[in-house]
């Protein structure tokens, strides 16, 4: 069988190819892929050949979050069938290294993951019409949810991750700075556990718009109005958690300047070197948190996207078909006007 596929050879060279895809072996299923949203690290490989030392060394298939349709199915396959429409889980972890057997798989030390250069030969990722995946990758979705919306678990799987790395939200005050895909998503995650008051803040109206829609109960830009957040420093702080989405030093400084005393700081966005004021950090008493992808939170993404309990639909702004990735590509890195865009297969 023929598949096209969507590779990307260095900066700004993507092809639209031609290859042969097998049929399935033992434990494996044929998905036809429906739908695959791009990603910031896609975007750092598209525009900058990677990411801090993650580079692109050999032509790779981007996209890792990706949904469709199994077309065929190999030997051993028992809890899939012919038609079902699936979320594929482009996480791989080994299952024995040190990491595993304490049950935290997303520090795996042999870890392949969808569509990512951190190992040399490169893990091929999701962006082509068919794939062959292992059975354990595939979770169903409900019917009434769209291969788009599905496409959508694996970004809500980080933010669900996320919020359970900060504990408990109900009734907690809750400031997000960034209001991306990630950060639009840990609002709806904030709303969905119980958050009293969601916070996002951005510097784009289109993208605060979405957040709104997403759960926030209040937007600020803080390009055209910078001085909306003093009131939250005041008496040593205002959020009881902030989930920071941005990875700008500007954002970090700000929540640490709102957060009150002993509060969280949950850091999702990925950069370089940033400073950080130790002073505050260490005088308010603040934890400060990482949080790195998902595993079992994977599931249970599917599960509330395809049960409604959150709505991914406002956050997909664009969807463009597969020929087209160039355009789709230049659209999803304009923050003035999207949020997620996905290619369609």
């Amino acid at each position: 069988m023929k598949t096209r596929v969507c590779r990307l050879y260095d900066k700004h060279d993507i092809r639209v190819e031609i290859e042969t895809v097998a049929e399935p072996g033992a434990g494996e299923v044929l998905v036809q892929m429906g739908a695959g949203g791009i990603c910031g690290s896609d975007l750092h490989y598209y525009h900058d050949g990677g990411f801090g030392p993650i580079r692109v060394r050999e032509p790779i298939i981007l996209g890792h979050e990706i949904a469709g349709t199994v077309r065929a199915i190999g030997d051993g396959v028992d809890s899939l069938s012919i038609g079902d429409r699936v979320a594929v889980n482009p996480s791989h972890p080994c299952g024995h290294c040190k990491y595993c057997a304490q049950g935290h798989f997303q520090h795996c030390l042999e870890m392949r993951f969808l569509g990512s250069a951190l190992r040399f030969p490169h893990e091929q990722g999701g962006f082509r019409e068919f794939m062959l995946v292992a059975e354990p990758q595939c979770v169903a979705v409900g019917a009434g949810t769209t291969l788009g919306e599905a496409a959508c678990s694996e970004p809500l799987a980080v933010c669900v991750h996320a919020a359970n790395r900060a504990g408990d939200l109900a009734g907690k005050k809750v400031l997000v700075t960034g209001a991306g895909p990630i950060g639009a998503l840990c609002a709806a995650v904030a709303r969905h556990r119980g958050a009293s008051e969601i916070v996002v803040t951005d510097l784009q109206e289109a993208t605060l718009a979405v957040a709104e829609k997403m759960g926030a109960t209040r937007t600020i830009n803080v390009a055209s109005a910078p001085a909306a957040m003093d009131a939250y420093a005041a008496d040593k702080g205002y959020f009881d958690v902030v989930f920071e989405c941005s990875a700008a030093q500007a954002a970090l400084r700000t929540a640490i300047a709102a957060i009150r005393p002993m509060g969280k700081i949950v850091q999702v966005g990925v950069a370089g070197d940033v400073p950080i004021p130790l002073n505050f950090l260490v005088g308010k008493e603040i934890e400060l948190i990482g949080t790195h992808r998902f595993h079992a939170e994977f599931a249970e993404a599917v599960d509330l996207i395809t049960s409604t309990a959150i709505d991914v639909k406002p956050i997909i702004t664009a969807t463009f078909p597969l020929d087209d990735a160039l355009q789709a590509f230049a659209a999803a890195g304009d923050r003035s006007r999207s949020v997620k865009v996905q290619l369609a297969f």
